[in-house]
């Protein structure tokens, strides 16, 4: 294999692992805003899980996001806050 097949190589690698670090960014943000609701349902004004929520809202809405991923949003949101009121 020459020069060029093991550029390719690495960068087919460096691709998921780019993609594999995106995934677990968003799912730990996704972890945390589930956590957050739970936390409101019991403590509607707990400073610190009003404060993540905002956060993570922020993210999901944000050019970082877009950039990490195809995933929309905006719908993502939707959907985690149907599931919190479920």
């Amino acid at each position: 294999m020459g020069q060029a097949g093991g550029r390719r190589k690495m960068s087919e690698a460096n691709a998921r692992s780019y993609e594999n670090l995106a995934n677990a960014i968003i799912l730990l943000a996704v972890s945390d805003y589930r956590a957050s609701k739970k936390r409101l349902r019991g403590f509607p004004t707990s400073r610190d899980a009003l404060a993540i929520c905002r956060e993570v809202r922020r993210f999901f809405l944000s050019a970082y996001f877009g950039n990490l991923t195809k995933l929309d949003g905006r719908l993502l949101l939707e959907q985690l806050d149907k599931e919190a009121e479920a």
